[in-house]
This record gives structure tokens, sequence and C-alpha cells, in this order.
């Protein structure tokens, strides 16, 4: 299971699982919830206590991950294979252009 940490400019927005199944969940903060219930990360995942969950990387965290000749340069630097999406976004998405980023969560504990 890999976990990120999803920060909206400088605020703990919620964290997105790869569960061992692969599926991902993606679930915002309570305290999130509460002081921000209008800046969602996205349009397409309001504000919500629900967790939202799909088989894919969710479109919105797809469009993170870097494209054409920096995706070839990130995937033989860090031997990411591109399909391994969910590693290309803890990669590569800890510093994004816009008020969004990824911060990987250690899996020391598990």
């Amino acid at each position: 299971m890999r976990k990120a940490a999803i920060y909206y400019k400088e605020f703990l927005a919620g964290i997105l699982t790869e569960t061992d199944e692969g599926e991902y969940v993606f679930q915002y903060e309570e305290k999130y919830v509460k002081e921000h219930p209008k800046e969602s990360i996205t349009l397409t995942m309001p504000v919500s206590t629900k967790a939202y969950t799909d088989k894919r990387l969710f479109s919105f965290f797809e469009g993170l991950i870097p494209e054409g000749w920096l995706l070839d340069i990130a995937s033989k630097n860090w031997k990411i294979n591109q399909n391994d999406r969910m590693g290309l976004l803890l990669a590569c998405c800890q510093n994004c252009i816009g008020a969004v980023s990824v911060q990987p969560i250690s899996n020391e504990n598990e």
C-alpha cells in the first residue's frame, strides 16, 4: 500500500492511497473539511467527508504527472515504469506548478 499527503496551498487537504488490491482512495482530512469546505483540490472531487474511490488513478492526479520527454527523463532517472502512475506521482509531483503538491508518506509502520 502506498500513500501520499495531498496539500492544497500550505494546508493538508487529504490522503491519497493506492491499496494492495490496486484501487485508489482519496479522503479529505476532517480538519480540512471543517476549515476549508469550499476549497476543493479539483471540481471533480468537491470537499466532502466521504472517500472517493476508483480502480484507476483519479484523472486530476494523472494530470499532475509529467508527459513526453520530461516523463521519459523522470522514468529513466528514478527507474520507474511509466505504467506505475502512483510511483510517478510520488516521485515527480512534490513541487508541482499550481496550488496542489504531493508528499509521499513512508510505510515504515506497516
